[in-house]
């Protein structure tokens, strides 16, 4: 099977089984999308969920975590991990927001990742989430399900993933492509039991090929 023929299979069958697929974090606009996409950084989206509960209704909007300080907010994301880190990372990013970007999340990657705690995978999953634009958010599902299947080959880093991702995923599709690999590998192709007899695409995965053979 070709990598061409590969990903035709594997998109045809995720249209047919999952056809919704969107992000698990509980957010209703974009700042507390990107709020609880900071915190998800290796910490698990049920835990945000429960996190930003109490944080949102202390600061629900970036105005008011803009006037906060670290301390403050460290007690409220204490129980996700790095809590010093983002706590410094999401006052300095409300800060950003609301005296650089007039309180507007912009749309470029670029102009986004000048806010502390904004990387390139945060970045792309606000633009994918909030701006429907075919950028490929690599985190460790996606990186590892990618790899598995036969979706790259050899890649080494989250953006040689996503280089090669975006280069063979349709564009109109790739928002939605991201949600797909990063929920079958939060919940199929795990990291250390993959559930192959529950997986409706071993038939043309490199991994199960080499399980089976």
């Amino acid at each position: 099977m070709t990598k061409k023929e590969r990903y035709k299979k594997v998109i045809e069958y995720f249209q047919e089984n999952m056809p919704v697929a969107e992000t698990e974090l509980d957010y209703t606009n974009p700042y507390e999308l990107l709020v609880a996409v900071i915190l998800s950084a290796q910490c698990t989206d049920k835990r945000v969920n429960v996190i930003t509960v109490d944080l949102f209704r202390r600061f629900p909007d970036a105005k008011s975590l803009s006037e906060s300080v670290p301390e403050e907010v460290f007690e409220y994301i204490r129980t996700c991990s790095y809590p010093n880190n983002k706590a410094k990372h999401l006052v300095g990013m409300a800060k950003m927001l609301v005296n650089d970007f007039n309180n507007v999340i912009p749309e470029d990657i670029k102009e986004m990742q000048k806010m502390p705690g904004v990387g390139r995978k945060t970045a792309n999953v606000i633009a994918s989430v909030i701006y429907n634009q075919p950028t490929m958010a690599v985190d460790t599902h996606v990186f590892r399900v990618a790899e598995r299947i036969g979706l790259t080959t050899n890649s080494k880093t989250p953006l040689s993933t996503e280089i090669e991702l975006v280069k063979h995923i349709p564009k109109d599709i790739i928002p939605i492509a991201h949600h797909w690999l990063i929920l079958h590998g939060r919940y199929v192709c795990t990291a250390k039991k993959p559930k192959c007899d529950k997986c409706g695409i071993t038939e043309f995965c490199k991994f199960y090929k080499k399980l089976a053979f």
